[in-house]
């Protein structure tokens, strides 16, 4: 922003003189101004004060407050399910344990000869265990497959206990090692 003021001479003529302010000009009046209003305005003290504490009263709660839900002073028994509702229920669980995902892949994979983790078997069991409860109680269970399950697991564990006689002397163990093959066990 500039300046005119007019000066005066001897004579008619007015001249006039032009004065541009520089930006360090500016800068130093500025600075000027504020060192002569140094500290705080008055009654500081107090005003902040209440204003710092309406501000921490709103945003903190006293942890020992706790919730607004009433809690009932006389406390019902909870009501048992009919045998209908219970049977409704089972026939739910059964069927989602039927279409569960991930039992149903890790089924396959055991189908398949693939040996799970001791974490995915257990999940496996436990899914099979409840499912085979629900079917007794709903009278769907044959205890027929039962057995048959059951005998054929018998002889898949036979054949491998009957393969692993020992051999007679060194010699025969010598020449099974000689004829094992390493590629049989690469996974």
């Amino acid at each position: 922003m500039s300046r005119t003021k007019k000066a005066r001479s001897g004579g008619n003529l007015d001249v006039i003189v032009v004065r541009n302010r520089t930006q360090s000009d500016v800068e130093g009046r500025e600075r000027k101004r504020l060192k002569k209003r140094k500290g705080l305005k008055t009654g500081n003290r107090n005003s902040d004060a209440k204003a710092e504490k309406a501000q921490t009263t709103g945003q903190q709660r006293d942890p020992r407050l706790g919730s607004k839900k009433k809690i009932p002073l006389i406390v019902e028994a909870p009501k048992k399910k009919t045998k209908a509702e219970r049977r409704v229920s089972a026939e739910q669980e059964l069927a989602a344990i039927e279409n569960d995902a991930q039992l149903i892949v890790l089924l396959d994979r055991l189908e398949n000869g693939e040996k799970l983790g001791a974490g995915l078997q257990k999940y496996v069991d436990q899914k099979l265990d409840r499912m085979e409860v629900l079917m007794k109680q709903l009278g769907i269970y044959d205890e027929d497959l039962e057995d048959e399950i059951d005998v054929e697991e018998e002889m898949i564990v036979e054949q491998p206990v009957k393969a692993a006689k020992r051999p007679a002397s060194d010699d025969d163990l010598l020449s099974q090692f000689e004829d094992l093959d390493l590629n049989d066990f690469k996974g």
